[in-house]
């Protein structure tokens, strides 16, 4: 159940963040939208999940390209 639930966070997040970095033409939320898309289809284990997410959706503050 865990991981149905880091998906659909991550899925919708990773729209979001896909969206804004196309309107925006900024290729950092565009790359970490379309990685929070995919990873939950290659990753399991709800800890693993939970932490490179947390790990995608704050790489667009870190990284300013």
């Amino acid at each position: 159940m865990n991981n149905l639930v880091w998906g659909l966070v991550a899925g919708a997040v990773g729209m979001a963040y896909f969206i804004y970095g196309k309107r925006q033409q900024r290729f950092a939320p565009l790359i970490a939208g379309m990685l929070l898309c995919v990873y939950p289809y290659f990753v399991h284990g709800a800890l693993s999940l939970a932490l490179i997410g947390v790990a995608l959706i704050a790489a667009p503050f870190v990284l300013h390209f």
